[in-house]
């Protein structure tokens, strides 16, 4: 089990609401995420799980609601909006990482252009990361010359780089193979036992057991459910939380 959370408020979301033309894909959502938790969103496809992450550092936009990281409301654009999203990690579903640029590249970037940090420094830490998500002997070479698990790893590295405050991880391993899963999720549990403030959407229930402090239930773009690990996956209150589990662990 994780280090518990502080009862330190790192990021709140207040009566968020969020359409997509005529969906109401996030109806007056409020969540608060202490500082140290690990918070593992599960939820039927179309919950509105993912878009919840995203909001989270404004790659979705709200219509209603207020989100604040750390105290501080969630800009709607321009450099304090930058500035506030580096403090937030987010790793997605597809790695994203920059093609034509190494790994220790794709990790040195964000430090140096964002964080103003110099090359020799940014390199040091980057070496550090890699190493430390297992991936540290394949710092020379382009993303296409890894595994899907592989880039995942260097994309998780890649977010560490800045100092976030809070990770997000949105489904990291639905593109993967099955046989990479594992190695994503290792250090994702070794980033939660550390103590680092994650949110995270994923379809794996063994990593919501192990390493979550709190699974929130979402169906409808709704919160149905919060409560720790154990008492949601023994115990559920809601009838929708109890199909949804009859569903995905009878199979």
């Amino acid at each position: 089990m994780t280090s518990a959370a502080t009862g330190d408020p790192l990021v709140r979301l207040t009566g968020v609401n969020k359409w997509f033309g005529d969906l109401h894909v996030l109806q007056d959502v409020d969540l608060t995420i202490d500082r140290g938790e690990v918070v593992v969103v599960i939820g039927p496809s179309g919950s509105g799980k993912s878009t919840l992450c995203r909001t989270i550092n404004r790659l979705e936009s709200i219509e209603h609601g207020e989100i604040t990281i750390d105290g501080t409301p969630l800009p709607a654009e321009g450099k304090a909006l930058a500035a506030l999203r580096s403090d937030v990690g987010m790793v997605f579903q597809s790695f994203n990482l920059f093609a034509h640029k190494t790994i220790l590249e794709n990790v040195v970037l964000g430090p140096v252009k964002v964080r103003g940090k110099s090359k020799a420094e940014a390199e040091k830490r980057a070496r550090e990361l890699l190493d430390r998500v297992g991936v540290g002997h394949q710092a020379d070479k382009v993303p296409a010359q890894l595994s899907g698990g592989q880039q995942q790893r260097v994309a998780i590295a890649r977010a560490l780089a800045m100092d976030p405050k809070v990770m997000l991880f949105d489904e990291p391993t639905s593109a993967l193979d099955p046989e990479m899963i594992n190695e994503v999720l290792e250090v994702m549990v070794g980033l939660a036992k550390d103590g680092m403030t994650m949110v995270v959407v994923t379809h794996e229930m063994g990593f919501a057991r192990r390493a979550a402090n709190r699974v929130v239930f979402m169906d409808g773009g709704r919160i149905v459910e919060s409560s720790d690990p154990e008492t949601f996956f023994t115990s559920p209150t809601s009838d929708r939380a109890k199909d949804f589990l009859s569903k995905i662990l009878n199979h």
